[in-house]
């Protein structure tokens, strides 16, 4: 960890109050914690926003019942190998299966990736859930 700096907030009260509120519901020990989150939070934001080098994971709920489904998924993941970095699929039941699928590279094309295979027939949900490599991050 690097050099700690403490600096001073000015906020209005009502403001600190539901903040206080709602870093005591997410289990925070301090406000600074909750601040540094916040800050890391807006970082990681920027870099997608920047199209720079990010990480994430695809997270695919769909009914493995839908003729061609798995091999358009596995397909679009083939054709992605630069950007995927695992793949763990789950039998969630006797019709619906859950994959999380790692990602790695530049946002654009983990963006475009995502919507590919999210907007496959049959797909249920998906979720694109973004964050950093961490090499920009303190």
């Amino acid at each position: 960890m690097g050099e700690l700096v403490r600096f001073s907030v000015s906020i209005e009260k009502e403001l600190l109050v539901s903040f206080d509120r709602l870093i005591n519901e997410r289990g925070y020990q301090n406000r600074s914690e909750a601040i540094r989150d916040a800050i890391r939070r807006q970082l990681i934001h920027r870099e997608w926003e920047a199209g720079e080098a990010v990480a994430g994971v695809i997270t695919l709920l769909y009914d493995h019942h839908r003729p061609g489904l798995s091999e358009a998924l596995t397909g679009l993941q083939h054709h992605a190998l630069a950007q995927v970095i695992s793949t763990t699929h789950i039998h969630l039941d006797g019709s619906n299966c859950l994959e999380f699928i790692a990602v790695k590279g530049e946002a654009r094309e983990i963006e475009i990736l995502a919507d590919r295979l999210t907007s496959l027939k049959g797909v249920k949900h998906g979720e694109l859930t973004a964050t950093s490599t961490g090499e920009k991050l303190a």
